[in-house]
């Protein structure tokens, strides 16, 4: 039973992993679908389900895109995320009744049923119910943010200086004004500029390698 209870304008922690820690992105087109699917199924009016509208002429999905975003009804805000090999996190503030729950359902289902075709697997391609940490209070929320935007570093993914190209989180769209989804001022407004947000994101880069080294040698 979930403990966690989904309420309105409250931002949680949501993570999940792959069946047996596999991986569920395999490459670059895994990766692009899965934030795709991230972007169209935030909207709470939608028109189709992801598969179908891919499927239409690109002067009608402009259009039903372009549609979707005026009309601004969302099921939840995106803060951050980081899409790694066999795992995701993501930071959401929910915006409507039950959103978080219906957007985690969409997500993994239409992005299961993507790779299945794909990999011509079938059955469930993540590790059971998502889990979730609601958020507290500002100084919970800039460290979670932090945490899941140099998980690809401390994880030893990818090296500390390649972090802020990595594409698959957000924080080149904090850092270097890359288009994306996020919804970055609630976050922001706890530095004074872009540049403390920068130097608080790299400040504890090598002691999460520490953790991560030990967390490695205690539990596997």
């Amino acid at each position: 039973m979930r403990k966690v209870i989904f309420a309105n304008n409250e931002i949680y922690h949501v993570f999940n992993r792959g069946i047996e820690k596999r991986p569920v992105f395999l490459c670059k087109r895994d990766y692009d679908r899965a934030l795709q699917t991230l972007d169209y199924y935030r909207y709470s009016e939608i028109f189709s389900s992801l598969s179908q509208f891919l499927n239409l002429e690109k002067e009608k999905r402009d259009f039903f895109l372009t549609q979707m975003k005026l009309r601004g009804k969302k099921l939840v805000d995106i803060f951050c995320f980081c899409l790694m090999p066999n795992h995701f996190h993501l930071l959401l503030k929910q915006i409507r009744e039950n959103g978080i729950k219906i957007f985690l359902s969409n997500f993994s289902n239409s992005y299961t049923k993507y790779l299945n075709i794909k990999s011509d697997r079938v059955g469930p391609l993540f590790q059971g119910i998502f889990k979730a940490v609601r958020i507290e209070d500002d100084n919970q929320l800039i460290h979670v943010c932090r945490y899941i935007h140099i998980n690809p570093a401390t994880s030893l993914v990818i090296k500390k200086e390649e972090l802020v190209n990595y594409p698959y989180t957000s924080l080149s769209e904090y850092l270097r004004g890359k288009k994306g989804f996020c919804t970055k001022d609630e976050m922001l407004a706890n530095f004074s500029s872009i540049n403390k947000f920068e130097d608080f994101t790299f400040d504890q880069i090598d002691y999460g390698k520490k953790l991560e080294q030990i967390k490695h040698l205690v539990f596997e």
